[in-house]
């Protein structure tokens, strides 16, 4: 399985429109080859670079399997149109927060899994709680880096 975004190649730097420095809109996402038996979708960013640990910028969950992708600025609601279900960041708001480091260049990995189930797990859910729900259903996981910067 792969994971790709339009926006920035694999370990290159984050467009401002995508962050705390722009309008702050979730980027555009695209995945092909997931294992037969996918039958949802969880996708986590985080940065493990930020001072007071790994910080969450994004959990959403239950993405159809059908799915290939994300378009940029997905709503930043508790639950969407197509099922999919959104969590609680760091920031302490529901959907997408995007980079916004205090300082030096941060890495933010988008960690894209192929699940077997649709988590019952009710939106507005913690990292742990994700995590939690998610264990024994991955079939398959994918990974893209990028970095920012502030100027």
């Amino acid at each position: 399985m792969e994971i790709k975004c339009l926006e920035f190649n694999p370990s290159g730097m984050i467009p401002a429109p995508h962050t705390c420095d722009g309008p702050d809109t979730s980027p555009t996402l695209r995945w092909s080859d997931p294992p037969a038996g996918t039958r949802s979708f969880a996708l986590i960013c985080d940065d493990p670079d930020a001072p007071a640990g790994t910080w969450v910028h994004w959990l959403i969950w239950n993405i159809p399997g059908p799915a290939q992708g994300l378009a940029a600025g997905v709503e930043r609601a508790r639950d969407l149109e197509d099922g999919s279900r959104q969590g609680k960041n760091d920031f302490q708001r529901i959907g997408y927060g995007g980079p916004c480091p205090p300082s030096g260049t941060h890495r933010y990995f988008f960690r894209l899994y192929a699940l077997d189930a649709m988590l019952d797990l009710p939106s507005g859910a913690s990292r742990i709680d994700l995590d939690r729900s998610m264990r024994g259903h991955v079939l398959a996981q994918a990974e893209l880096m990028g970095k920012y910067r502030r100027s």
